[in-house]
C-alpha cells in the first residue's frame, strides 16, 4: 500500500516572536523542518513526503537544503491561508491511493514508533489520531465560574494523523469552518469516526521560545 506523509510547515514566528518562521529555527544543529522529515523517512524510506510551506518562504528553504545540506527526497507545495487550505493542498499534490499521514512541520520529536501505530491502525480503521493522558487536573471556564473534568475522560490530541487518501480527500472537499482545529475533525465532519492510538509525549509542537529549550533537552531520548 501507498503510504505518504503531508508535512504542513506554512505558518509564521509570530507566536516566537521572531522574523524567522519557526519550522526554520534551529534545534541539534538543524532547522527544525529537517528533523520533521527525517522522523518520517527513518519509518519508512518508501514513504512519499509533501512538504506545504508559504509560497515566500519556498526559496529559502531551498537555500537551507543546500546550507546543512539536506537531500531526502520530498514534493514541496505551496500552502494556502489557513492550515486546512494548506492540507487541502498537500492531499491534491497525492497521485494514488493509500494511507497518509498530515503532520505539523514544528512536531520533530515524533516517535518512529508513534508513526508505524498510526498507519497500522489506519490500514485497519481508515483513520487514526494519535492521543496523550494529560498529566495537570482541568477545569472547564463558564459564565458561573469554573468546573473540574475528570481527566480520565480527557486526551490531548498530536499528530501523525493517518486516514485513508479516499476518505480525507473527501472530507476535504468541504467548505472551511472555525471548527476545523485539526484534520479529524474535518474528517468527523463528513460523517466518518476517528480511531485513537497512543502517542509520545515527547511530540511536543513548537509554537513558543521555551520550546525550543525542551526540544533541545528531549531531542536525545526520541527514537
Amino acid at each position: 500500500m501507498n503510504e505518504y506523509a503531508v508535512i504542513v510547515a506554512a505558518g509564521s514566528g509570530r507566536r516566537m516572536g521572531s522574523e524567522i518562521p519557526k519550522q526554520f529555527l534551529e534545534i541539534a544543529g538543524k532547522p527544525v523542518l529537517m528533523h520533521t522529515i527525517e522522523r518520517f523517512r527513518a519509518y519508512s524510506e518508501s514513504i512519499k513526503i509533501i512538504v506545504v510551506l508559504p509560497e515566500n518562504q519556498i526559496s529559502n528553504w531551498n537555500e537551507l537544503q543546500k546550507k546543512y545540506p539536506f537531500s531526502i527526497p520530498h514534493l514541496v507545495v505551496k500552502g494556502g491561508e489557513k492550515r486546512y487550505h494548506s492540507v487541502r493542498n498537500g492531499l491534491e499534490a497525492i497521485v494514488s491511493p493509500g494511507l497518509v499521514a498530515i503532520h505539523d512541520g514544528v512536531r520533530p520529536l515524533v516517535s518512529t514508533g508513534t508513526i508505524r501505530r498510526c498507519f497500522e491502525a489506519a490500514a485497519s480503521h481508515g483513520s487514526a489520531i494519535p492521543v496523550i493522558s494529560p498529566a495537570d487536573s482541568l477545569r472547564i471556564v463558564t459564565d458561573q465560574g469554573s468546573v473540574p473534568v475528570n481527566r480520565q475522560h480527557v486526551r490531548l490530541v498530536q499528530t501523525p494523523q493517518v486516514f485513508d487518501t479516499e476518505l480525507i480527500r473527501r472530507a476535504y472537499l468541504l467548505d472551511y469552518t472555525f471548527e476545523f482545529t485539526d484534520d479529524a475533525t474535518v474528517l468527523e465532519k463528513a460523517g466518518e469516526q476517528v480511531f485513537l492510538v497512543e502517542g509520545n509525549r515527547e511530540n511536543i509542537k513548537i509554537t513558543s521560545p521555551e520550546d525550543i529549550v525542551t526540544a533541545e533537552a528531549l531531542f536525545p531520548y526520541v527514537t
